[in-house]
């Protein structure tokens, strides 16, 4: 893998509307968010090879509506692991697709977000800085390690 794309599902209705944290729908600025962030992408040539989602409703919403913005886009998988998952549990899922170019992960916080200043700092301690449909692109120059990735870009809704 060479290049990484962690994007955080965009924002969804509360929960007390949905009833199920599995099932939360995005909110009307949340599918705006999730169609703005695919055409940031677009707009930057930055396209996956492989997609890995959340099984949630709000992360395959997030992925289905930023991906129609891009041409020969493939289609999310939905990966278990990532719901409710740590920055090691991440990095040992990425580490299963090291033979992908261009990576994108759907996910949550605080996972996304730790997950970026693992890879990029070599810490994952109460980062923030992830709002909801936001995204980073990160650079791998060699192994998918902590403190060997470089921020190529940040983009926020």
């Amino acid at each position: 893998m060479h290049e990484l794309i962690l994007l955080r599902h965009a924002e969804a209705v509360p929960i007390e509307t949905a009833g199920d944290d599995q099932q939360r729908p995005l909110s009307p600025r949340g599918e705006q968010e999730a169609q703005a962030a695919g055409r940031w992408l677009a707009a930057h040539g930055v396209r996956p090879d492989r997609v890995l989602c959340s099984p949630t409703r709000r992360t395959d919403e997030t992925a289905r509506l930023a991906l129609a913005a891009m041409t020969g886009a493939p289609p999310p998988q939905a990966a278990a692991e990532i719901y409710d998952a740590s920055p090691g549990e991440l990095l040992a899922l990425l580490d299963q697709h090291a033979e992908t170019g261009t990576l994108m992960l759907v996910g949550h916080n605080p996972g996304i977000e730790r997950l970026v200043a693992l890879l990029v700092e070599g810490r994952s301690d109460e980062f923030r800085g992830m709002p909801p449909g936001a995204l980073a692109v990160l650079h791998l120059d060699g192994a998918l390690e902590p403190g060997n990735a470089r921020l190529d870009a940040f983009w926020s809704p």
